[in-house]
């Protein structure tokens, strides 16, 4: 893994808004308040969900709303890759590159980016996309994946990748899941094994017929 450090322009200050120290509240409940530093992940994750990213600011407010020493949450931040140490566009778009999406087309979904947004990391001039790749999103059936606000989007080909960044870039919503129309994880297309329902209906099954038992003496 590549060395993570944040950005190297901060913004001035961070301060929870209510709706997100509402819920970061319901987090630390949940731990003994001696062991409240163990809501660090969630409680930093609502931190990029309210500003885009993890600023050092908000690790220093993250460490003093959980009592412990900042250090600690910049090592969390900078372990896990879920958090963004860099500004990110509106839209982040993250590719999966693992085994499975490369064979299924995640380069031809990276030259997509490439094109449109430029290099890994970069935010274009109006602020709406960046992208990054990802290591394996455990969704490998349904690969190409690529994540959007927290939701995949599967079965990708190049057109319907863009098809989706069009849809951002106008501000129309966008539905998560397969691209090809796949129920979930099953074959693409159709069920292709147990097709007959006499293999699971019961109706081929047969009365069982219990031996008669020996009669007393």
């Amino acid at each position: 893994m590549s060395v993570r450090r944040l950005a190297l322009e901060q913004p001035d200050s961070f301060a929870f808004s209510k709706e997100t120290m509402d819920e970061a509240g319901w987090w630390i409940a949940k731990y003994p308040p001696e062991r409240k530093a163990s809501a660090v992940i969630p409680i930093m994750w609502l931190a990029q969900k309210q500003e885009g990213g993890v600023s050092e600011p908000a690790i220093q407010e993250i460490a003093r709303l959980l009592e412990m020493p900042p250090i600690r949450v910049l090592e969390v931040a900078t372990f896990y890759t879920m958090f963004q140490l860099h500004p990110v566009g509106k839209h982040h778009l993250q590719i999966c590159g693992t085994t499975p999406c490369m064979l299924r087309g995640s380069e031809e979904l990276k030259a997509v980016c490439k094109r449109r947004i430029g290099p890994a990391h970069t935010v274009t001039a109006d602020g709406l996309f960046s992208w990054e790749e990802m290591e394996c999103m455990g969704a490998c059936v349904n690969a190409p994946i690529v994540a959007i606000h927290d939701y995949y989007h599967e079965d990708l080909s190049p057109d319907a990748f863009e098809a989706i960044m069009d849809k951002l870039a106008r501000g129309e919503k966008i539905e998560p899941g397969s691209a090809i129309e796949r129920q979930t994880s099953a074959p693409e297309g159709a069920a292709k094994t147990l097709t007959d329902p006499s293999l699971y209906d019961g109706s081929l099954g047969k009365p069982l017929t219990l031996p008669a038992l020996p009669e007393k003496a």
